[in-house]
């Protein structure tokens, strides 16, 4: 933690956050959202309270969580936290779009509103930090994303959040039978009519950010001048070398992985085999993999903050004490080309990483 490129890092004009940021979707616990598995795996409540003071006392600040995680679960843990922390001194995002409650749509009429209440009570503040566009699906021929622009700068402008966020270009299901660059310039319409502080897209090895219009996310948004959070840097633990392709994992009721062949023998034995010269270079531990992978997206750009995510105290301290100093130009070459050897051979299995899930 004492190395210059963990210094905090300016996401917008009041939030300088320390870059490893931490995610709260798997504190929300098993959840299904429209008859699907949207959570992950049961967590007791006082370990995960346990592993955000870790974090806390770790030098952590910029906490990630969304009304969907736990259908407020998440929130509401956070929530307790908070009381025991200045509240200047941390930064909170929450997301909406894709709790539809009662209403015909997550973003119709004055649901966004309605649920942006519902999670400052959860959190118990009077204000965000950044409130995040959990989705790009505004309806029929987005027939509410203007409401939902007006609404979310009319959050900015009367204090109640104190940065606009929006997902990065990554497809939604409705989306997927679209060519890539409809979607982009879709994208990049809706991007110029809401003016976003910071972006948020999953972020690894296994599924990089596409392009807006030709040009790569991280030159995009340093133009614009927007912030990028990268999020799933360690591809939900595939990447730290966790599981056994001998004895692939079994998820419960209400966990998102269960759905994902990732998760299967087949793609196992491939990820086990396309991190082999990693080991060899970095060391063989869960803690040496983990470092590469954290490190490869902490040194993508300045303008980014990486966002990991924790079930257990553990994992949060090992987060942050692993990452040592910064890859070497050399070092980071040699990671891209194996990561991207693992990328190609997953691609020519025919299966896609490019699952919607709400990160």
């Amino acid at each position: 933690m004492t190395t210059a490129d963990l210094a905090p890092r300016r996401l917008a004009p009041e939030i300088a956050a320390f870059p490893l940021a931490i995610g709260c979707w798997a504190i929300g616990g098993p959840t299904v959202n429209g008859g699907s598995p949207i959570g992950w795996g049961a967590i007791e409540d006082d370990r995960a309270l346990e592993g955000l003071r870790t974090a806390v006392e770790l030098g952590a600040n910029f906490f990630d969580t969304a009304d969907v995680f736990g259908h407020g679960h998440s929130e509401r843990l956070l929530g307790r936290l908070l009381t025991e922390v200045d509240r200047e001194s941390v930064f909170i995002a929450s997301k909406a779009g894709w709790v539809r409650g009662s209403a015909p749509h997550p973003y119709a009429g004055p649901r966004l509103r309605h649920q942006f209440e519902q999670s400052m009570e959860n959190l118990g503040l009077e204000y965000l930090d950044v409130y995040f566009l959990h989705t790009l699906d505004f309806g029929k021929d987005d027939v509410h994303l203007h409401t939902v622009i007006n609404q979310m700068q009319a959050l900015r402008e009367n204090g109640y959040i104190k940065a606009i966020g929006m997902r990065g270009p990554h497809p939604l299901a409705s989306d997927c039978h679209d060519a890539a660059d409809i979607r982009s310039s879709r994208f990049a319409k809706i991007f110029r009519l809401l003016r976003p502080d910071v972006l948020w897209t999953r972020f690894n090895p296994l599924s990089p950010p596409p392009d807006v219009e030709g040009e790569d996310l991280f030159s995009f948004t340093a133009r614009h001048g927007v912030s990028l959070l990268l999020t799933e840097p360690l591809a939900q633990g595939l990447l730290t070398g966790k599981y056994d392709p001998g004895r692939p994992p079994v998820f419960g009721a209400g966990d998102h992985r269960r759905h994902k062949r990732w998760f299967t023998n087949p793609a196992l034995n491939l990820i086990s085999d396309g991190l082999r010269p990693l080991r060899e270079r970095f060391g063989p531990s869960g803690r040496d993999l983990t470092r590469v992978a954290l490190r490869y997206s902490l040194q993508q750009a300045d303008h980014t903050a990486v966002v990991v995510g924790f079930s257990e105290p553990a994992q949060i301290k090992q987060n942050v004490d692993c990452l040592g100093e910064p890859l070497t130009a050399e070092e980071l070459a040699f990671v891209e080309n194996v990561y991207g050897n693992l990328r190609r051979n997953l691609q020519r299995a025919g299966d896609s990483y490019l699952v919607e899930v709400p990160a």
